[in-house]
């Protein structure tokens, strides 16, 4: 149950991560930022971008952290699984 809570929410960052990414102005201006150029005036000249950029920098850290310790966790309960299996049965 737990799992399953914690892999929903892991999900839906993931995809809020690249909702983010994909709002960012690149290099090239290719990406969805920079369509009418609403992120300057909103936030700034530069100010935007680094808004951004720091926020993308925080759901990585997140994602990462997220996936060591959902690996870590699911790793722990098969582990309980296996040992109250072998202890249970005979044989």
């Amino acid at each position: 149950m737990l799992l399953g809570i914690l892999t929903s929410l892991f999900s839906l960052m993931c995809f809020f991560l690249i909702f983010l990414i994909f709002l960012q102005k690149g290099k090239g201006s290719m990406g969805l930022g920079s369509m009418g150029g609403g992120t300057q005036m909103l936030f700034g000249g530069s100010g935007g971008q680094d808004l951004f950029q720091k926020a993308t920098w925080v759901l990585v850290g997140i994602f990462l952290a997220g996936s060591l310790g959902l690996a870590i966790y699911k790793n722990k309960t098969i582990n309980q699984l296996r040992s109250a299996k072998q202890t249970q049965s005979p044989f």
